[in-house]
């Protein structure tokens, strides 16, 4: 049976742990921002995890990052 491939665009958006969690960027800060609070701009900034069913999509998604 062939390799799996891991998904190049969730490789760049995410980052798994050495505990398995997945760790991202929040949407919504690259452009735009003169109109959002500071408040909203300094909460985006910060990462966030991924709930357990999001979890198990980026895992399919990168079966050999973990």
């Amino acid at each position: 049976m062939a390799k799996m491939k891991t998904h190049k665009g969730a490789k760049g958006r995410v980052k798994i742990t050495a505990t398995g969690k997945v760790v991202g960027k929040k949407p919504g800060k690259r452009h735009l921002n003169w109109h959002k609070s500071g408040k909203s701009r300094r909460q985006k900034g910060r990462d966030f995890t991924f709930s357990k069913g999001e979890e198990r999509r980026v895992h399919r998604l990168m079966p050999y990052d973990v």
